[in-house]
């Protein structure tokens, strides 16, 4: 992983057969991240498990083996509790140009992956929320 920011900017720059989310977190944790915003992620994933919420407790998890290109990734990072919580969706497709998405349960880097953070001071939790039965984002 190679990683730089500057101006609140976080660029990262993964890897073959690095786990996205190892990584991430190992970078944020780097630059001290309270909260950060993903503002894009393109490359490739391998082995990677997407998740549709259907309904409370049921994310209707799919994995995905063979690499596919990612086209968007989006969401936000927080911290609480000395933990990082990771809400990542993410846009990808397969050599035929046929899409998949939903949200990013796990992936490992195929070829490369450019990761672009806004690190911010805004502060949110994320907590349950009961009526929808999913983790929302609170603001604080």
């Amino acid at each position: 992983m190679q990683t730089k920011e500057k101006d609140n900017l976080i660029l990262i720059r993964l890897f073959p057969d690095e786990d996205i989310y190892e990584k991430l977190e190992e970078a944020v944790k780097k630059y001290n991240v309270e909260t950060a915003i993903v503002l894009s992620g393109i490359g490739q994933l391998k082995n990677f498990e997407l998740g549709y919420f259907k309904e409370k407790g049921n994310y209707t998890p799919q994995l995905f083996t063979k690499p596919h290109e990612l086209l968007s990734l989006s969401g936000n990072i927080s911290k609480q509790n000395n933990k990082y919580n990771f809400h990542l969706h993410s846009v990808l497709g397969n050599e035929e140009k046929a899409l998949v998405g939903g949200h990013l349960i796990k992936g490992s880097v195929a070829v490369t992956n450019e990761i672009i953070l806004l690190k911010t001071n805004l502060k949110m939790r994320r907590k349950l929320d009961e009526e929808a039965g999913l983790e929302g984002m609170f603001l604080e």
